[in-house]
């Protein structure tokens, strides 16, 4: 599926003064205008955001992220701030809070990791290099181990081949690698698996699949499944799941954030905020199509309060 549908697109008739004049208006005195706020924010570009923030400068002399932090709070000051942080910047902050936290959180990097295009992940790593003063690969490194380290740092030089095209004896080429080293040997060979699902272009990892499966008769994410586990497994299977459909991948990861009790409110802000300039209307198609409801139902029904209003504006 082609990234053609975002669900926030640059405002036509923006006036960064004006809308900086607006924000002030509703922060002054007594209570905080939210709904004044929503409609702004979910409205405009990211790069038009940090225009706002500018602006907010010029115009008066303050800083506008300090003074959203001191008149919001909970969920709803969490994803505003996401939404005015530069893209980059932000997805690099959320790299390194899953690795300075208390342990590593695993499901953050793989989700942030699998999807990435080289473009997208060169500019996370300047950013995490900008901000953090040292490399997205050391960070990594120091942080991981093992054949799972191997495949996130292969995720992150940002080597994988783009494009549509397919050589059908290379994808065939590739499926006998992949079964040689897992289920036609006795061991697993990690570093074949690492070498094909992170420098493959997504179009080739199709029909490596679909090879895979009319030689062995099995499909590539069961024979994963099969030789791996934990978070190696996981990995691999999120890197073959966005080649095959990657907005089908956020939509299941988004459910994810709202199965079982409670709800997950870090990693929701991080796909919907992440992907609302990319594909984020795919992302709703397929949610619909899988859960047979809508996104914006399934999540009225799980949110509440200006939380639910701000992403309900961004769908």
């Amino acid at each position: 599926m082609v990234r053609i549908a975002p669900t926030v697109v640059p405002y036509d008739s923006f006036d960064p003064a004006e809308d900086a004049e607006k924000l002030k208006a509703a922060m002054k005195g007594f209570g905080t205008d939210e709904e004044a706020i929503i409609a702004i924010i979910a409205k405009r570009s990211n790069s038009q955001r940090q225009e706002i923030i500018q602006a907010y400068k010029n115009c008066y002399g303050k800083d506008l992220i300090k003074h959203l932090k001191k008149e919001l709070g909970g969920d709803f000051e969490d994803a505003v701030l996401a939404l005015m942080t530069p893209s980059r910047d932000y997805i690099a902050t959320e790299i390194h809070d899953a690795i300075e936290g208390l342990g590593t959180d695993e499901s953050t990097l793989i989700e942030i990791l699998a999807g990435c295009s080289n473009d997208e992940t060169d500019d996370i790593s300047e950013a995490y290099q900008r901000l953090y003063d040292t490399s997205l690969e050391d960070a990594i490194a120091g942080d991981t181990s093992g054949e799972f380290k191997n495949l996130l740092i292969a995720l992150v030089q940002g080597s994988r081949k783009e494009g549509s095209s397919v050589d059908e004896e290379a994808a065939r080429e590739d499926a006998e690698t992949l079964y040689n080293a897992g289920e036609g040997a006795w061991g697993t060979d990690e570093s074949e698996f690492i070498k094909i699902m992170c420098r493959s272009s997504y179009a080739h990892l199709q029909e490596v699949q679909k090879v895979y499966k009319s030689l062995t008769g099995n499909s590539l994410k069961k024979a994963i499944e099969k030789e791996f586990s934990g978070s190696m497994e996981k990995a691999l299977v999120a890197v073959l799941s966005c080649a095959k459909n990657e907005q089908k991948y956020y939509a299941k990861r988004l459910q994810s954030t709202m199965a079982g009790f409670g709800t997950s409110e870090k990693p929701m802000t991080r796909i919907i905020v992440s992907r609302s300039e990319i594909d984020f209307a795919d992302i709703k198609q397929e949610f619909q199509k899988k859960y047979e409801t809508s996104l914006e139902d399934a999540l009225a029904s799980e949110i509440s309060g200006d939380f639910k209003r701000l992403f309900l504006a961004l769908l």
